[in-house]
């Protein structure tokens, strides 16, 4: 009987609570990382201002990595009054990008913006910011981007203002960073990608990273999943990715890691409060169990479900594979990533 290394259940968050208040995310076995685009924060004033403070802190998550911050010194004055977290913004020219972080958890020890000059531009409307610091005695890196929005889902390579060709350069000028610089390092790259992972290959954006089997975008199977868990559900589309190095490969495998697009809508009254008051996307989180790697034997079909169907990271259907990252599909709609040992 082949045997299989459990890895991670995907959550969608499918909750019923309908309060702020009982929003939950981070533990203490986990290094808890939440990119989120904010929508040009703050949406609404002081109703938003009081609503990020509260998902912050109820998240409890280590680091958040933020998009769209229009006023920096309110979203300051927020974090300052949650204790145990600081804030840190840096635009060579103006980006929006920011980062919130624990700081009982977290030691920063580097903060900078890569790709900041004039040439690279059309690629990045907003430099990636990087935070290098360090968790548990593990040292982390993590890169938050915001790409080109808008297109119409064709790649043109021979047009350099076609906004797909601006992200496919943008995606190719972060691989070759992440490789030259931080080859042998724990990486964690996250944001508003604006684009879908499931494109075909000819219009994706992402095939390099797709194709290299030393990176794995973590939150793939939402994006082959039910449309009403999409991080942008009013298109729909999943456009809010959070990629992963083989460094982290191990720790992404234990059974409390955890990939989850959380559903704040959810602990709202509707879609349509969480969207005029706060944002437009919703936030994507990553749990990385932290402690001695545990593993659950299971049998290859998990008893009381069926299974539909196997898919390798570019959705492509296909057979249990030895040592191959895939995603099982089953009947009662949950996905499980397993690599088959023997």
């Amino acid at each position: 009987m082949k045997k299989i290394i459990f890895l991670l259940l995907i959550s969608t968050q499918i909750l019923n609570a309908q309060s702020l208040d009982d929003l939950h995310f981070g533990t203490d076995s986990t290094f808890d990382v939440v990119s989120w685009n904010i929508e040009w924060f703050p949406k609404n004033g002081q109703v938003t201002a009081n609503s990020v403070k509260t998902i912050i802190q109820n998240l409890s998550a280590d680091v958040y990595a933020l998009q769209e911050i229009d006023d920096t010194t309110l979203l300051k004055q927020v974090v300052s009054t949650i204790p145990g977290y600081a804030c840190h913004f840096k635009f060579s020219h103006y980006g929006g990008l920011g980062y919130v972080y624990n700081t009982n958890t977290v030691q920063v020890n580097e903060k900078y913006e890569i790709y900041t000059s004039q040439p690279y531009w059309n690629a990045f409307p907003r430099s990636p910011q990087v935070l290098e610091l360090t968790f548990n005695n593990e040292e982390y890196v993590i890169i938050d981007n915001h790409l080109k929005c808008c297109g119409d889902g064709i790649l043109d390579l021979n047009d350099t203002s076609d906004e797909e060709n601006r992200r496919l350069s943008a995606v190719n000028l972060l691989k070759t960073y992440i490789d030259s610089i931080f080859l042998n390092d724990k990486v964690i790259v996250v944001g508003d990608w604006n684009d879908i992972l499931t494109d075909p290959t000819p219009n994706n954006v992402f095939n390099s990273f797709l194709n290299d089997p030393d990176y794995l975008f973590v939150d793939f199977p939402i994006a082959l999943g039910n449309s009403a868990n999409f991080s942008f559900p009013t298109w729909p589309s999943h456009l809010d990715h959070i990629l992963i190095s083989n460094e982290l490969f191990a720790d992404f495998s234990k059974p409390n890691s955890e990939l989850s697009c959380i559903r704040i809508d959810d602990y709202m009254s509707s879609w349509n409060a969480y969207d005029n008051n706060i944002s437009d996307h919703r936030p994507v989180g990553l749990k990385l169990q932290v402690d001695a790697l545990i593993s659950n034997t299971l049998e290859m079909e998990p008893k009381g479900k069926s299974l539909i169907k196997v898919v390798d990271v570019l959705g492509r259907e296909t057979k249990p594979k030895k040592s191959t990252p895939l995603f099982y599909m089953y009947e009662n709609g949950s996905v499980e990533k397993k690599i088959v040992l023997e």
